[in-house]
């Protein structure tokens, strides 16, 4: 999401839903089958891997056309500009993005997808509860078949490092600290960069992306930036940190899932 302070910022929440409601002649407020298949497919569809976007935030531009949308604004951090498609974008009712003004925009549009029965949806956004360090960064894929190629999409990742077989809470603190609201860049996908801002652009399947963050904010790797790829690029670059040692990184993206590299 976009956010003035902080920038791009990539994120992960939980999603917990409270109905009430009348029973209905099953003696059930809802079936829980469908609400929740209903639930997950429009929080896929709506929020999942877009960037969201406050549309009602003072300075922010936003214009919109028959299939693509463009968006610049000049946050504390530099300037954050992007076109792309608009399936790639949310734009929320509010001033600001956090988990209440996603939950509460996300419960107006979701009231006409659920029963009659149901009097008050509650939702809540939670993140989740990290022992340990851990950063935001965000990328794009666009060789990636679904959703994972718009070109601004991130996420709220654990980091675990182990030197010579011991985890490395120092290092794991390093790399939480380098890599805080950060971009991870392809290096071929970089077409324009100064001391101000770095541009990248490509295309995917879903059309043309491209965006443009303050160089501070990014961080470059000359390969894709997959989970798979992070975490093979980490160890390389730990190891010639500590050349004489062993290296195991677990690098996640998003809750439960990553991948693992050792060198």
């Amino acid at each position: 999401y976009l956010d003035f302070e902080r920038g791009l910022v990539g994120e992960t929440w939980w999603a917990s839903a409270i109905l009430e409601g009348a029973m209905d002649e099953q003696g059930m407020v809802c079936d829980f089958g469908t609400v929740k298949k209903v639930l997950r497919t429009w929080l896929d569809n709506e929020l999942d891997h877009r960037l969201l976007v406050p549309r009602f935030a003072p300075g922010i531009t936003i214009q919109e056309n028959q299939d693509s949308i463009y968006l610049f604004w000049s946050t504390a951090v530099g300037n954050i500009e992007m076109t792309a498609p608009t399936q790639a974008v949310t734009l929320i009712d509010s001033a600001y993005i956090d988990s209440d003004s996603v939950a509460q925009w996300s419960i107006q549009q979701l009231h006409h997808h659920f029963p009659d029965t149901i009097d008050q949806l509650t939702l809540d956004f939670i993140a989740e509860n990290i022992k340990g360090e851990f950063y935001h960064y965000s990328h794009g894929l666009k060789k990636h078949n679904g959703n994972c190629q718009r070109i601004a999409h991130g996420h709220r990742s654990r980091i675990q490092i182990w030197l010579n077989g011991d985890r490395s809470e120092d290092e794991e603190s390093y790399w939480a600290n380098l890599w805080q609201d950060i971009y991870i860049g392809s290096r071929e996908d970089l077409t324009n960069q100064n001391d101000h801002s770095m541009t990248f652009k490509y295309r995917a399947q879903q059309g043309d992306f491209t965006l443009s963050v303050p160089t501070k904010k990014c961080y470059m790797m000359e390969t894709d930036t997959t989970v798979e790829f992070i975490a093979s690029h980490l160890a390389s670059a730990i190891k010639n940190r500590y050349p004489d040692a062993s290296v195991t990184v677990r690098a996640f993206e998003g809750v439960n899932k990553g991948a693992m590299a050792s060198i």
